[in-house]
């Protein structure tokens, strides 16, 4: 994990590199101070020279200055670096997440591949931080101070070895008791950013229906969950803080009645009221110390978890991959699947397309219809490669797609999804997603081609109208329409529009398809649609029917030899006509 987690440092190494370098003369600058005291109170006060109170109170204000620049020194050095780390880190998800195929996102949940973007990012970022700042100088300090107090007395010094293992065994329970809840904690946050994404998007169907309440207490639910596990660490590790207390405390009541006996009884031969004083002094430095090392193991435990979490999505390998040689160039927008099936568990017995075949010319306009759960989506999805067919073939240009490369595959199909997504933007910004290099007159005549012109025009802003997150701004229909136009900017050999004219009237779905025979004849066109009115002039209809391929003909031919097509007909456009004249 940590050697995974360590590559996105990159160009902040040196600096993580020198943090510990300056935490480390900031420590020996601190564990030098006790000495200087002890020999000030020993060596000057008792003695009355003045001379080497001046000199060692010099030396002293000059430890602490020290101390002081290198601790902001290397406060400075270790914000950068966590910084810079959380920066490349959050980066490379954002970069991996990209690289997901679809099946690679279904696995990790968006309100997951958000919090660990987040949450898990700033938990490693702080956990960094502690690393190469209070995680080196937390040891040194009480390695240091342990040698100091071995040099100036080591009888007394044993008293702090008898207590650190006992110290220790009390840190590991606390802390393996911890890390399951924390684990816990983390899958309960996906949880909570499930529900308030879900509700955010929805909000409309949820006050249509008033049920916010419903919405509330579900949210409440799983909140009052994170509560209940975050107390229930929390108060374990509570027990960190009064073990450490009682601890230093106890030390420094030992430290104070054996070294006041030594004094006493030897007259200050063997050890010196200075010498008690810096032991004191030591000895909260060590336990300190040890009260740093406690908290860095609890963040060690939530670093932990959000680590793993992280790495989880960084060892993830796309399920679609490019072949060694891949080839870059599509002939044409012709179509053939061969005898495909297709199951998105990778199950025989959850496939939900069944030995498909058929061969499609390139420039012919397809329709495809069939109730929900046919196969639809899953058969166009096919095409550029957002899945792979698990068993078969699907060729383009008369090459299985397989052998293409992703990315140019990609550009040659345009693919307008059931689930339109515009994005916070103007319409101009929104469209040229299609094509970055666009021209504005290139916007206006796709925009005329998916009839989205007529009511951009409308707008005071015309093209420059800001588009919302998600399109919300705009009505369902404007946003299929605008959807449209973005995919005719890539000029692709093959156009995917999937049940994506079902918010527009029918004179306008006519006038689409219309604009589509006239302007794009050699673009493959392949419309999924509920209504049989916008297939029908098709050059060949698909009939799906629980995955397997049903129909495959014209419209008249259909009407003639397949039932499903016939059923959907009358009940459509004769059931149409009988309301039209009742």
């Amino acid at each position: 994990m940590i050697k995974e987690l360590s590559k996105s440092v990159r160009e902040y190494k040196k600096t993580a590199i020198i943090t510990p370098l300056l935490v480390t003369l900031e420590v020996i600058m601190e564990v030098v101070i006790p000495l200087l005291m002890a020999n000030l109170i020993d060596k000057g006060i008792y003695s009355g020279e003045m001379n080497e109170i001046l000199k060692i109170g010099l030396a002293l204000v000059l430890a602490s200055i020290l101390s002081l620049v290198f601790g902001i020194l290397s406060g400075v050095t270790a914000t950068k670096a966590s910084a810079g780390f959380a920066k490349n880190l959050r980066q490379d998800l954002y970069y991996k997440v990209q690289k997901f195929s679809f099946s690679n996102i279904d696995k990790f949940e968006t309100s997951s591949l958000i919090t660990r973007l987040t949450t898990d990012v700033s938990n490693i970022q702080m956990a960094f931080q502690m690393l190469t700042r209070i995680a080196v100088r937390a040891p040194l300090m009480l390695v240091f101070s342990l040698i100091m107090s071995f040099t100036i007395n080591a009888k007394l010094a044993l008293i702090f070895l008898a207590l650190i293992p006992i110290l220790g065994i009390i840190l590991y329970l606390i802390m393996g008791t911890v890390h399951p809840i924390f684990k816990r904690v983390f899958k309960k946050y996906d949880e909570l950013n499930n529900v308030v994404e879900e509700n955010v998007a929805g909000i409309r169907v949820v006050k249509s229906y008033l049920l916010e309440e419903k919405e509330i207490k579900k949210f409440g639910k799983i909140s009052n969950e994170i509560y209940q596990d975050f107390s229930k660490a929390e108060k374990i590790n509570a027990l960190t803080m009064p073990s450490m207390q009682l601890a230093i405390y106890s030390v420094i009541l030992l430290i104070s009645w054996f070294g006041a006996k030594i004094i006493v009884s030897t007259n200050m031969t063997e050890l010196t009221t200075g010498e008690i004083t810096s032991l004191i002094t030591y000895g909260i430095q060590l336990l300190t110390s040890l009260m740093i090392l406690a908290m860095l193991l609890i963040m060690s435990t939530m670093a932990k978890t959000s680590g793993e979490r992280i790495v989880e999505v960084l060892k993830e390998k796309p399920d679609l991959t490019n072949p060694k040689k891949p080839i870059t160039n599509i002939k044409d927008g012709s179509i053939e699947f061969k005898n495909v099936s297709f199951s998105y568990v990778n199950r025989k017995d959850k496939e939900c397309l069944k030995n498909v075949s058929l061969k499609i010319k390139s420039g012919e306009t397809i329709g495809i219809i069939g109730g929900t759960g046919a196969g639809k989506s899953s058969l166009v999805n096919l095409i550029p490669r957002l899945y792979d067919a698990t068993e078969g073939e699907v060729k383009v240009g008369g090459i299985n797609v397989k052998k293409y490369d992703i990315e140019n595959l990609r550009n040659e199909v345009s693919m307008v999804l059931q689930k339109n997504v515009l994005f916070s933007g103007t319409i101009k910004e929104n469209l040229r997603w299609g094509d970055k290099n666009a021209s504005d007159e290139d916007l206006i005549r796709v925009s005329k081609l998916a009839q989205a012109d007529e009511f951009i025009q409308g707008f005071p802003d015309k093209y420059d109208t800001y588009i919302e997150q998600g399109g919300t701004n705009v009505s369902g229909g404007q946003r299929q329409r605008l959807c449209i136009a973005r995919a005719l900017l890539k000029k692709p050999k093959i156009l995917i529009l999937d049940d994506s004219t079902s918010a527009v009237d029918t004179k306008t779905d006519s006038l689409i398809r219309k604009a589509f025979r006239e302007e794009i004849p050699n673009t493959t066109k392949i419309i999924i649609a509920q209504r049989i009115t916008s297939v029908q002039d098709a050059d060949k209809i698909i009939v799906l029917d629980n995955g397997k391929l049903n129909g495959f003909g014209t419209h008249e031919e259909l009407l003639k030899t397949n039932e499903i097509y016939k059923e959907v007909y009358e009940s459509q456009v004769k059931g149409g006509s009988k309301e039209n004249a009742g």
